[in-house]
């Protein structure tokens, strides 16, 4: 039995992480807030972001959603788009995010984080 688990925590720990499942509220898990730290960083001008991501960071720490439709009522201002992914409008909509997630497990997987000409310049559906 140990050996198949094992295998089964190597295949796909997040199922099997003992110690996020035992610690783990209900709240979401991010990943991963270098992603934010390395935008903010990597232009001074980005820097006016930092502030407003890490409130979006702490706030999405602390939520519990269970489906879109909650992310959407606590940020009313973001797009719900198709393969779960949510785009966020951050600094009075100056920046956006692209958050895919994964609700039944509260994981957060952060794909973008950019300026508006930036996030025009991708396919919001293949980040």
């Amino acid at each position: 039995m140990v050996i198949h688990i094992s295998i089964l925590q190597y295949l796909h720990p997040l199922l099997f992480d003992f110690n996020f499942a035992c610690s783990h509220n209900g709240s979401m898990r991010i990943i991963a807030k270098r992603t934010l730290r390395e935008f903010w960083e990597s232009n001074p001008k980005y820097l006016d972001a930092k502030a407003s991501l890490e409130a979006w960071h702490e706030e999405v720490s602390e939520a519990n959603w269970e489906n879109p439709q909650q992310a959407k009522a606590q940020f009313r201002n973001a797009s719900i788009l198709k393969d779960s992914r949510v785009v966020f409008n951050i600094k009075g909509n100056h920046y956006r995010l692209i958050a895919k997630i994964n609700y039944p497990y509260r994981v957060v997987y952060i794909r973008f984080v950019g300026t508006h000409q930036q996030y025009d310049d991708i396919d919001v559906e293949a980040v």
